[in-house]
This record gives structure tokens, C-alpha cells and sequence, in this order.
């Protein structure tokens, strides 16, 4: 049997973030009874194929997942554990946002199989909350994450993010310990990225943002990082960290290229050595996925090549970096003999070490971690 993860997008949301570019609306909730039986429908396009894969990990994102009935999340996962072969430790998460759980809801959430819930809190400051577009406040955090616990949910993330307008140093930290006194299993720290087509990078564009410098923004990312460290997390992944044994095991499918499955709108998957993608207009999902036909958009074949440079590209992130023995075997060739040049460059440069047994990231090499990427492109 092989493994497989699964992600599933839940496209609908109550307001569009001021920084979000994922495929989600705030204007289509007539659609979600529709769009959920087709998300059933386009893994039964898949159900023969996958009869000889088990399902590791499935992650439910969006858009805002926890703003639908819980019916239909319970519907859904019913669904895909009553098709396919199941792994006895499966790890099911869901994306919530403060104020949009309530009892019977997260009581679902349990019942549906689902372990890990990982909520969009991105700052305790209600302020930048609302300067960046976020519905909820503070109280809803401690709300919500009091439901969560009070239903036994015993894995909880919780998304911060540095780097926010007018966010001082003071702030960042402020959010990472309430994050950390709160006791939540893994803490995922972001660094704004301004992308185009946002309200916010319009509002860049006009030169009405009033951003932190590069250089304290850095100092926000390494004083969290060292604060978690310390309280007991471990640091896995560049903008990851979680307890001992708390790691998101989806996201280590993403950066480890292992194969994946996407389900709904302007979804991606990666199977049998190809990336493909959904479309992402609404209707042409569900009318394509009704005359069961699959609602792929695009595709690429994953040569050999490029294999060696996304393995390398998604190693690079993780703190333990590219695994000199996994690459070994993967692709019968050691690493130095394609990468010997780029490697002894960024050594020397003080970006990444060579400890034996991986290539990883140093310190500075965190920060600069772009132009070591753009390196392992051929």
C-alpha cells in the first residue's frame, strides 16, 4: 500500500482577509450544500485509483472551513472513511477562525474523527486585527480555544504573524507568549508577504502602509524563534514550531514531496510523478465534477529533475535540512555530485552547514533563505 494525504478547500468565508489571495468568497453561501456533495463526488472520480493507497493525513483549509455547518465537514469525512483504506493513526485537521465555533460544532468536529484543529489567531491585538481585516477579537481566541479544550481537542495550532502594519516588536512577542501561556501544542509564525491583487498590497502600492523595516522585522522572526525554543518547542520547519511529537505531519508531506491529493476549488495535488490543479471558478467545478469529469485546470510531469529541485527547494526549510541519505535514495546520486558547487558557495558565504548527514539553513541563512532556493534551480 502506498500513502497518501489529502487536502480538501472549503472556499467559503465570512469576509476576505486584507492579505489573502487564496481561492475563497464571502458572497456565495447558496453554494455550499452543491459544492459539498461535489467535493464527494470528485473522490469518487478518484476511488478506483486509489485502491492501493492509504490515507495518512487529510487537511481540511479555505477560506474559512468552520464558518459551514458542521453537517457537512461530518458528511464529508464520512465520506472519504467509508471509500478508501485508512491508516489507524490518522492525523484529520481542520482550519477554524476565532467566533465562528460553538459547542455543537466542535462537538461534531470530535465525533467526525477530526484531531488536530489549527485556528487563525494572527495577532492578540485587536487593533492590527482590524487593520488587516480580520472578523475576530482577543475573546473570541480564548472563546474558542476553551471549547477546543473543553472537547478533549488535545492538538492545537495557532497562526501568528509578524511583520503586520504598524506591528511593533512588543507586539509580536506579546502574541507568541499569550500563544505559549495559552499551552497550544504547535504555533506556526508567518512573515506578512504582500501579494499582488490584496488590499493591502494596493494600499503598498499608494504608499499608505506604514510597514516595519526589513531589519526589524528579522529581529520580530529570531526573538519569537528563540522565546519558543526556549519555552520547549521545537523549531522544524522555517515558520513552524511545535512540542515534542506535535509536528504537523501534513505539512511534512508537503516539504518532504510525498504524494497528495487535492479535493475542491483551485486545489493542488501531486501523484504519479505529476503536478496538477483545479479550477477555481465555481461554477465550472461543479458543473465539470456533475458530468464526472475531473475539474483539472492544468498539469505538469515531474521529470527527474525537476524532482531533485522541488526535494531540495522544500528540504531547504526544514531546520534539519535536505537528508543526505534520503536524497541518496531517492534519486541514486549523492547530492555534491549535482549541487557540489552551490553547496561549498553558500558555506563559504555562511548560509547553510554541512553537518555529514544534511544540508541545513545556519542562522543567517534563515534570513536569506531566498537565495539559497534560487541555487537549487538548475
Amino acid at each position: 500500500m502506498k500513502d497518501l494525504s489529502i487536502y480538501i478547500h472549503i472556499p467559503f468565508c465570512i469576509q476576505k482577509c486584507y492579505y489573502c489571495d487564496f481561492t475563497s468568497f464571502s458572497n456565495m453561501n447558496d453554494k455550499i450544500p452543491k459544492y459539498m456533495n461535489s467535493l464527494k463526488a470528485e473522490l469518487n472520480l478518484y476511488k478506483e485509483k486509489l485502491t492501493d493507497s492509504t490515507i495518512r493525513t487529510i487537511f481540511i483549509g479555505g477560506g474559512t472551513p468552520s464558518v459551514i455547518d458542521g453537517k457537512y465537514i461530518y458528511d464529508l469525512l464520512g465520506h472519504i472513511y467509508n471509500n478508501l483504506k485508512i491508516a489507524k493513526d490518522l492525523e484529520v485537521t481542520i482550519e477554524v477562525n476565532p467566533g465562528t465555533l460553538d459547542r455543537e460544532k466542535v462537538k461534531i468536529y470530535k465525533e467526525a474523527g477530526i484531531n488536530r484543529v489549527s485556528m487563525g489567531v494572527q495577532s492578540f491585538n485587536n487593533e492590527l486585527l482590524k487593520s488587516i481585516g480580520r472578523i475576530h477579537k482577543a475573546d473570541h481566541v480564548y472563546e474558542s480555544y476553551r471549547l477546543l479544550r473543553e472537547e478533549k481537542f488535545e492538538n492545537i495550532n495557532m497562526d501568528l504573524m509578524s511583520g503586520l502594519p504598524g506591528q511593533t516588536l512588543e507586539d509580536v512577542l506579546s502574541s507568541v507568549k499569550e500563544a505559549v501561556d495559552l499551552g497550544v501544542e504547535h504555533i506556526s509564525h508567518y512573515s506578512l508577504i504582500l501579494e499582488e491583487g490584496t488590499h493591502l498590497y494596493n494600499q503598498y502600492k499608494k504608499g499608505k502602509l506604514n510597514l516595519p523595516e526589513e531589519d526589524e522585522e528579522r529581529l520580530m522572526y529570531h526573538r519569537a524563534t528563540d522565546y519558543l525554543i526556549k519555552k520547549g518547542y521545537n523549531h522544524y520547519e522555517i515558520s513552524n514550531y511545535a512540542l515534542p511529537g506535535f509536528e504537523c505531519g501534513h505539512n511534512l508531506v508537503y516539504w518532504d514531496l510525498m504524494p497528495y491529493l487535492g479535493l475542491g476549488l483551485g486545489s493542488h495535488s501531486y501523484m504519479d510523478n505529476k503536478r496538477f490543479y483545479n479550477t477555481s471558478n465555481m461554477l465550472d467545478y461543479i458543473e465539470k465534477v456533475e458530468k464526472k469529469f475531473l475539474p483539472i485546470e492544468g498539469e505538469e510531469e515531474i521529470n527527474l529533475s525537476s524532482a531533485i529541485e522541488e526535494f531540495c527547494l522544500l528540504g531547504i526549510r526544514k531546520i534539519n535540512g535536505i537528508d543526505k541519505g534520503q536524497f541518496k535514495m531517492r534519486f541514486n546520486v549523492e547530492i555534491e555530485n549535482i549541487y557540489g558547487d552551490i553547496i561549498n558557495k553558500h558555506i563559504k558565504n555562511g548560509l547553510i552547514i554541512d553537518n555529514g548527514k544534511a544540508i541545513k539553513l545556519t542562522r543567517k541563512g534563515l534570513d536569506l533563505s531566498n537565495l539559497v532556493e534560487v541555487d537549487f534551480l538548475k
